[in-house]
């Protein structure tokens, strides 16, 4: 038995129709709109409702933040690494590939991000790693219903594979003095990031075609993996934003 919970989780879920539903489970004290509007979708797609009490939804979901929803599905339908390749949203390709990411709440922030930040799919290992679970879809807040996340054995392999598809393999180390907003991400590219305290593998860093780092100006000597990738996330976009937008000018004043 696979869970989703929270209401944007499962209402983005529903919405893609990636899982297959056997029943949503709804705290019968809640009667708000956002419930209601949930629990009205259901209905109209034949979806069954069971209505039990918040206590036995804390049971089910383990006492997380569920909201009062939780649906009961299939596993996760990961994407193969073809249909990764092939989501691209703009004119050059970007991929994240997690090296060995473990703990769910980073997965499910980072998940989040690459939606708001346009990336066309992630790539994680199938072992010794995070994958896609209730909790790493209601941190996400339903964002791994649309991202393309495919599950791949070996990360070095795959990394010569997407060079062969001309991409070009950008790794986020902290021991290199070359800094992210030095390099021009207008290129079809894959982002890898590693596991936490850890960072990427010996063999995943030799596969790299750059390595960048995040200058770090406080004591503190990193960022928390899910932060750092928001951060060079958010450098591909603005790079690959037409040049023409307007600006603000700080000394023009209404």
């Amino acid at each position: 038995m696979h869970l989703i919970y929270g209401i944007n989780s499962v209402s983005e879920a529903l919405k893609t129709r990636g899982r297959a539903f056997e029943f949503v489970t709804m705290a019968k004290e809640r009667h708000d709109l956002r419930l209601q509007r949930l629990m009205e979708e259901c209905h109209r797609i034949g979806l069954p409702v069971r209505f039990v009490s918040r206590a036995e939804l804390d049971r089910m979901a383990g006492n997380v933040a569920h909201q009062g929803v939780v649906a009961v599905t299939s596993a996760k339908q990961y994407s193969d690494l073809a249909d990764v390749i092939t989501a691209k949203r703009g004119v050059y390709s970007l991929i994240l590939i997690l090296d060995g990411i473990e703990d769910p709440h980073n997965l499910g922030a980072i998940v989040r991000t690459a939606d708001a930040a346009g990336v066309d799919g992630l790539i994680i290992p199938e072992r010794r790693a995070a994958g896609v679970s209730g909790t790493v879809a209601k941190v996400s807040a339903g964002a791994t219903a649309h991202v393309p996340i495919a599950k791949v054995t070996n990360i070095a392999r795959t990394l010569q594979d997407l060079q062969e598809r001309n991409f070009w393999i950008v790794g986020l180390d902290e021991r290199t003095p070359h800094t992210y907003d030095t390099l021009d991400f207008n290129m079809n590219c894959a982002l890898v990031l590693g596991a936490e305290g850890k960072g990427i593998h010996d063999l995943v860093r030799k596969k790299c075609d750059f390595l960048v780092s995040i200058p770090m100006l406080g004591k503190v000597p990193s960022l928390n993996v899910s932060v750092a990738a928001a951060v060079v996330m958010y450098e591909v976009a603005r790079q690959r934003r037409k040049s023409n937008q307007p600006r603000i000018n700080a000394n023009e004043r209404e």
